[in-house]
């Protein structure tokens, strides 16, 4: 009953929430880099990876809650995708403890609906539903290759998705049919103008699953929010743009810029 935790590198401590079905291991990439400045933290969502079930969740409140014992006394916070609306709702709820913010093709709604065009549309998520039940593996090997659409660098990050998803286990089906329930239910719109902490939001151009109208809309709607958008990249600019990445990151929370990845 508990969430698997690693940590590298010495500063100031950077947590990092993966998205859906994925891992902390597909944050490798770019560990090496941030850990020269941050401590970098990173968490197995529950049932995800090595991390167990329970800690349960059925909800984006209760996932956040579930997060929270696993989080330093103050820190920044990185999420990605599912990972971000996470963090999103822990800036809400304890604003004591995170400093900073950093939104990663994330949006406020995942379904598209009359007033929010930016999202997915509902046949769609209730076709992953369906097929989740039928079909565990194609369901993720189907949404890691809507993740790695668009992308310039599309082939090689879908292939570096597929080798975190082996590597670092394979997501329980309840954890997974409590992410897309998040999916299908989750719209943080209008709690965004309480987030009170320094925000960044990063968009990749071309992605398909968090298109950059969600981005633009999730930085305008927070105070004082930045938007970076990353050019011909898809759902996962910190796999197929590690530097770009990097370097809007470390800019953005007062460090020296990235040094080259090699």
């Amino acid at each position: 009953m508990s969430l698997r935790v690693a940590s590298s590198g010495a500063g100031e401590p950077l947590v990092l929430l993966h998205g859906w079905g994925l891992n902390s291991l597909v944050w490798d990439s770019i560990v090496p880099t941030l850990a020269r400045k941050f401590t970098v933290i990173r968490i197995d969502l529950p049932g995800h990876g090595a991390s167990s079930w329970p800690p349960e969740f059925q909800d984006i409140e209760s996932l956040a809650a579930a997060l929270l014992p696993a989080l330093p006394a103050r820190c920044s916070l990185l999420g990605w995708s599912l990972g971000g609306v996470a963090a999103i709702d822990l800036a809400l709820a304890h604003t004591g403890r995170i400093d900073r913010l950093v939104l990663v093709s994330t949006t406020p709604r995942f379904m598209r609906g009359d007033d929010w065009p930016h999202g997915l549309p509902a046949q769609a998520v209730e076709q992953f539903a369906a097929l989740l039940e039928s079909d565990y593996e194609a369901t993720v090997r189907e949404f890691l290759g809507l993740q790695a659409k668009g992308d310039e660098h599309a082939r090689a990050t879908l292939r570096e998705l597929r080798q975190k998803l082996l590597a670092g286990g394979k997501p329980r089906l309840e954890a997974l049919r409590a992410g897309l329930n998040i999916l299908r239910m989750a719209d943080r719109r209008e709690q965004l103008p309480r987030v009170r902490v320094p925000t960044l939001v990063i968009a990749g151009e071309y992605d398909r699953m968090t298109p950059p109208g969600a981005a633009r809309a999730l930085a305008a709607a927070i105070p004082g929010a930045r938007l970076e958008l990353i050019a011909r990249s898809g759902h996962a600019p910190f796999l197929s743009h590690a530097r770009e990445f990097c370097q809007a990151v470390t800019t953005f929370l007062g460090q020296a810029g990235c040094e080259a990845i090699s």
